[in-house]
């Protein structure tokens, strides 16, 4: 399966498995479905509203429905960090081809593509499986203009692979000795939490992490620090300081 590297805040490299045309095809399968029912809600609505009222009515909502239709796409994966419900079902989502979070101008070029991947003069989508087909990338022409491609959130490469891939220098100094009171297994979940949030933006996980390591290895957050940066250096820290010892 082909895959694309994405270095974290922490200087690893996690691989994630690139979302093949199967899955894009399922999401959007989930996708259209859902418009289905909102389309059938949508006629019910006409018919009650031109019975009610009048023709202009069932009109706004006609064009109600289509606007929904049209900026579906462009809203949700601006707003639910590069997924659509079908896709956040399949547990995939947009991102650059650099393994960065995409601009909003990315999100639009993509989607103005999509006229193109998807639209009637151009078979109705068979732009689209071509190219992602073909594409190194598994990417449609929206994806290689706007320089993204789909990926699966969960990471390929194991924590127990990366939790020691540090980069550091020799001069590098320990903040917290402490860290030996942990084990191999508190750091992967402390790598898994930081890696959660990276890809998510919730910070409660970061609290509640850096709160129960605090109380693990009896340190407190010097100021200036965040938890964030604390767990940060607590991975560090141990990379370091194992590394020495086993030297």
């Amino acid at each position: 399966m082909d895959s694309i590297r994405i270095s974290t805040a922490q200087n690893i490299d996690i691989d994630y498995e690139i979302a093949g045309l199967g899955e894009r095809i399922a999401a959007r399968c989930i996708d259209l479905a859902g418009f289905l029912i909102l389309a059938v809600i949508t006629l019910v609505v006409m018919g009650a509203a031109q019975m009610a009222m009048s023709g202009s009515a069932a009109i706004v909502v006609f064009f109600i429905f289509l606007a929904i239709f049209a900026f579906y796409d462009l809203v949700c994966e601006i707003t639910m960090d590069g997924q659509t419900l079908g896709k956040k079902v399949l547990k995939i989502k947009v991102i650059s081809i650099d393994g960065t979070q995409p601009t909003i101008g990315q999100y639009i070029f993509r989607w103005l593509f999509r006229m193109i991947d998807f639209g009637f003069p151009f078979g109705w989508g068979v732009v689209a499986l071509v190219s992602v087909a073909v594409t190194k990338n598994h990417q449609r022409l929206g994806d290689i203009l706007a320089k993204t491609t789909l990926i699966k959130t969960k990471p390929r490469t194991e924590f127990s692979n990366v939790a020691f891939s540090f980069n550091l220098p020799e001069e590098y100094e320990p903040q917290f000795k402490e860290v030996l009171h942990l084990n191999d297994r508190d750091i992967e979940l402390i790598h898994e939490v930081l890696t959660g949030y990276y890809q998510t933006g919730n910070a409660d996980l970061i609290y509640a992490m850096a709160a129960k390591t605090k109380e693990h290895i009896f340190v407190t957050i010097p100021g200036g620090m965040n938890e964030l940066q604390f767990l940060e250096a607590v991975l560090k820290d141990y990379n370091h300081l194992t590394a020495n010892m086993s030297v």
